[in-house]
């Protein structure tokens, strides 16, 4: 089964195709922004996101992800979209001067297909960095240490990343649910 990924980020069509061919999944890319409701928890965004992309017959896949701060109540969490777009990474840096840095990165990946919607979830723990470190990567990946590695996000290779990140996790159990899908047909 193809599916179609929506999104604006071609980063993000990047990682997911990498992800889903391991599974024998091609993407095509729906390149576009959608509407992205404030609410509590990312699922409640990628159910809407999920409503807003649906297309009879075609296989669609959209996430959302956070950067939640531990000393900061999950800040930016469902609003890290926002936060980067607003304070960006250097505000985020200045938010914790002298706090605490732990941080658990999150995405929530979700597929319609008809009346089958499945949800997935990964997350990943680590830490803020002090400054920017790496130049790969995109949006809070220079600032963000995984857990256990002395490296960014965007200090690791496309394909490293996707075995660790949350995005990769998340879509990763994604494309396991799809292709058990398709056995089924």
């Amino acid at each position: 089964m193809r599916v179609t990924f929506v999104t604006s980020n071609a980063s993000k069509v990047a990682e997911v195709r990498r992800i889903f061919a391991e599974y024998e999944i091609p993407v095509a890319w729906s390149r576009r922004s959608i509407p992205e409701p404030q609410c509590d928890r990312l699922e409640e965004v990628v159910e809407a996101k999920l409503a807003a992309a649906a297309k009879p017959g075609v296989g669609v896949v959209v996430e959302d992800s956070g950067l939640f701060l531990e000393d900061a109540k999950g800040f930016p969490g469902v609003y890290s979209r926002f936060a980067y777009d607003t304070i960006g990474l250097d505000g985020v840096l200045r938010l914790l001067a002298n706090r605490p840095r732990g941080a658990t990165f999150r995405t929530v990946a979700g597929f319609r297909k008809g009346r089958t919607t499945l949800l997935t979830v990964g997350e990943v723990h680590g830490t803020i960095s002090s400054r920017r470190q790496g130049t790969g990567g995109f949006g809070y990946d220079p600032i963000f240490f995984p857990e256990g590695s002395d490296r960014t996000f965007a200090e690791i290779s496309g394909p490293e990343k996707d075995r660790i990140s949350h995005r990769g996790r998340a879509m990763r159990a994604l494309a396991r649910k799809i292709a058990a899908l398709n056995s089924k047909v």
